[in-house]
């Protein structure tokens, strides 16, 4: 099949207003309808097309070769698999391709995928979580386009989106369409924080510059990274319909469906982006137990006492408890551990970022002969990739306080906020 020349693709910075603002002015549904929103597989598979360029995409991809880069999250309203529906529908899906944790969700976190033949479609699956990356060459040479629907947790560390970033980047070397499936933004569109990454630090859990909350959904990134990498890659996204900036998960109608095997709801996806910084240290983040991320320990912590050092730095929005569990799997695995579960009381006003880096500040002063970091891997501290600095690692090192450096480095998201504006498609 012809491709087009890079001259007859559309460009994001230049997508009509009537596509860019598809979702502001639909009304929401009532709970006999369905989910108030309708993601962008379901608009796809429902052939709804609210402007003249949609309905030509529609029908320009039931003559295209597909790459579905996809999950166990790819489902639509009736949690049925994008790549079922696709199928059944006539596309003709010919690749799958699996980020982090496989297409079907079964791999533990950091495990590399391998390439296989899915043995319910029979399609071909290409790894993007192991020796590469990146689709290669080989993988795309029988394709015409790339479609991506997977569901984001709206953290910078979370790999999903470095997949997509990577897959836009393969489909402009290699002159493929590439279609984002829109999906939300968890944690919402309008709580953007944390510091913006030093590229010194970039690695596959943050990159390009982004702040740990990004405040964009995956469908917002994906024009967002197309402008600024000056990719050339002919580029859509089918929006949502029904999804405001302000809205979280469970305003949505939609069902949670765990993105990774740890992400076990909405007081999860908000609190990673603050405790998973503990995936740097010597300390559980909660895997291996009911409550990863929500329940923080190690055996050499008192509970009541880290607790009341928390409680000190009246945080707002959250509550620490005190709390003893014993993870199966993981750091400590088996052994008794002390520590907190994190409450949310005020999901609005609660930062996580600042609760996370407050856990680690207190820690390091109430325990300094037991509180360490992961050892560095090639020389990178993986509390400095996550954090994309070392400054925090040196102070607290130190014993010097983090929150002045939070506050300073947070007034650069207000050039974040600008520079994205153009590439949002929805409003508050």
């Amino acid at each position: 099949m012809q491709k087009r020349s890079h001259e007859d693709r559309v460009q994001p910075s230049r997508m009509d207003s009537e596509q860019q603002r598809t979702s502001v002015d639909v009304k929401r549904r009532n709970d006999n309808e369905g989910p108030a929103v309708r993601t962008g597989l379901q608009r796809l598979l429902d052939k709804d097309a609210h402007n003249e360029r949609e309905a030509r995409l529609y029908e320009e991809l039931r003559r295209k070769k597909i790459g579905l880069i996809m999950n166990h999250t790819s489902v639509d309203d009736q949690l049925k698999l994008s790549v079922d529906r696709l199928l059944a529908q006539g596309y003709e899906v010919v690749a799958l391709f699996a980020p982090e944790h496989g297409i079907r969700g079964q791999k533990p976190a950091g495990a590399h995928v391998k390439h296989h033949i899915d043995p319910i479609t029979q399609i071909p699956v290409y790894s993007l979580y192991g020796q590469t990356k990146q689709p290669t060459t080989e993988m795309l040479e029988d394709l015409d386009c790339l479609i991506y629907d997977i569901q984001d947790l709206g953290v910078r560390y979370y790999t999903y989106i470095y997949t997509l970033i990577l897959a836009m980047k393969a489909a402009s070397e290699n002159a493929l369409s590439f279609v984002v499936l829109d999906r939300p933004n968890p944690v919402t569109g309008t709580q953007i924080e944390g510091n913006r990454i030093n590229p010194a630090f970039d690695s596959f859990v943050g990159g390009y510059h982004l702040p740990i909350r990004h405040g964009l959904t995956v469908g917002e990134l994906a024009r967002y990274m197309h402008a600024h990498l000056q990719l050339r890659c002919d580029l859509s996204v089918i929006p949502m319909e029904g999804w405001c900036r302000r809205d979280w998960y469970d305003q949505t109608g939609l069902p949670w469906t765990m993105p990774s095997p740890n992400a076990t709801g909405l007081d999860m996806a908000l609190l990673y982006a603050g405790t998973c910084l503990f995936e740097g240290t010597n300390v559980s983040e909660g895997r291996g137990t009911t409550k990863p991320f929500e329940w923080i320990g190690a055996p050499w912590i008192t509970a009541q006492e880290w607790k009341e050092a928390l409680d000190t730095y009246k945080l707002e929005g959250v509550q620490f408890r005190p709390v003893a569990f014993q993870p199966t799997t993981s750091k400590y695995q088996d052994a008794l551990c002390s520590g907190v579960h994190v409450h949310i009381s005020d999901r609005e006003r609660m930062h996580p970022t600042r609760v996370g880096l407050t856990m680690l500040e207190t820690l390091s002063a109430l325990y300094p002969q037991h509180f360490k970091w992961q050892d560095p891997i090639k020389n990178r501290y993986f509390i400095d990739l996550l954090l994309g600095t070392d400054q925090v690692r040196k102070s607290l090192n130190a014993k010097r306080p983090v929150q002045a450096w939070l506050a300073e480095e947070e007034v650069s998201l207000t050039s974040y906020m600008e520079e994205t504006k153009p590439y949002q498609l929805y409003e508050s």
